[in-house]
């Protein structure tokens, strides 16, 4: 992560303060997003025990496996942060609890990362009986869920390196091909853009109907549809976009389908402003599929936030009543998919800014003819 150490310095200065706030007297967070966020610390997630410890008041300490020590040092830098190094005889559990007590917080609410594993909780419970615990996200929604100015521009940059990759898409060869054979071509070029490769969903002709669809031997045809939803990670930062192409002329039916899902997918980027809730989103969406009578067509919510996490808050659905606030990133990806027969699916990361929202993925939305 390229993010400075006064920028972490800054998010662990806001963390303590949230959870004061809350009544949490220490944060426990093992290898996650949150605590690549407070520290720029990534570390493999191992069944070596690594745990930042981090008190309302007090010292912060990261336990790690003595292994894991010269990395943990060079990504913290001169963040404020003591590196707690564990041999592999010692018990790491134990190193946490005296971290805590030193903070006086071993009796107190401790926020548990959500990701933490299930083993290592119950070993802190285990010697931690006297505390309370709650999920560590509590806080850290709250701020992560508003990327602030740097976290907006690595995000753009990761949007258009998969923009890119998108790009390259026409060059590519469709016709007579199989699903896994595209994958592996639209691997490499993620590879190449990105630090690190994320997923790619290749789903032609029917195939296309399942959002999450594995791609397989199945070879592609003219007149295939075909969903192709990838992304990666820049910088630590997540990229995600959806296109859909069609292999030569579309099936009957298929360009007014694509035409209506398009519309949608513009009202729910045009609906994007601070104060709008999460719900009203989805809306803006769905309620043109709902009245062209496809509402059982569209699976899924209409968007995730993205960020360090490729999902995260807020969560762009029905029923979610939080208004945007500038900062909020998330993606705006309704689908149709009619079973048996194809699918569509258009996907932009859109950032709600002051006064409506900008969308950090720039291709063209219209349908997509290859060849």
């Amino acid at each position: 992560m390229t993010t400075t150490a006064a920028a972490r310095a800054e998010r662990l200065t806001r963390a303590r303060k949230a959870q004061a706030e809350r009544g949490v007297d220490a944060l426990l967070l093992g290898p996650s997003a949150d605590l690549a966020y407070l520290t720029g610390y990534r570390p493999p997630a191992l069944e070596r025990l690594t745990m930042l410890v981090l008190p309302t008041h007090g010292d912060a300490r990261l336990v790690v496996p003595a292994l894991e020590a010269p990395l943990a040092r060079d990504h913290l830098g001169e963040l404020d942060v003591e590196v707690a190094a564990w041999p592999e005889t010692d018990d790491p559990v134990r190193l946490v609890g005296d971290a805590l007590a030193a903070a006086g917080a071993a009796r107190g609410r401790l926020g548990v990362g959500d990701q933490l594993w299930s083993g290592f909780l119950l070993r802190l419970q285990g010697a931690l009986g006297a505390a309370s615990f709650l999920p560590a996200s509590a806080v850290t929604r709250q701020l992560r869920m508003r990327k602030d100015p740097e976290e907006v521009q690595a995000l753009a940059r990761v949007a258009a390196a998969i923009d890119q990759v998108v790009e390259g898409l026409a060059g590519l060869r469709w016709a007579g091909r199989t699903e896994r054979d595209l994958y592996r071509d639209i691997e490499q070029a993620i590879r190449d853009t990105h630090d690190e490769f994320g997923f790619a969903v290749v789903a032609s002709g029917p195939n296309a109907a399942s959002p999450h669809h594995t791609a397989t031997g199945r070879v592609i045809q003219p007149g295939d549809p075909v969903v192709v939803d990838i992304g990666g990670r820049l910088d630590g930062y997540c990229s995600d976009t959806t296109r859909t192409l069609v292999v030569d002329e579309p099936p009957p039916g298929f360009r007014e389908l694509y035409a209506l899902l398009h519309a949608a997918q513009l009202a729910g980027c045009a609906a994007v402003r601070p104060g709008v809730t999460a719900a009203a989103v989805d809306a803006a969406c769905r309620d043109p599929i709902t009245a062209a009578g496809h509402d059982e067509l569209f699976l899924h919510r209409t968007g995730h936030g993205i960020g360090l996490d490729e999902h995260e808050e807020p969560y762009i659905v029905a029923g979610n009543d939080e208004p945007l606030e500038p900062g909020m990133a998330f993606s705006i990806e309704p689908g149709i998919y009619p079973r048996g027969h194809y699918g569509a699916r258009i996907e932009d990361i859109v950032v709600c800014t002051d006064d409506g929202g900008r969308r950090l993925n720039t291709t063209s939305r219209d349908l997509r003819i290859v060849s």
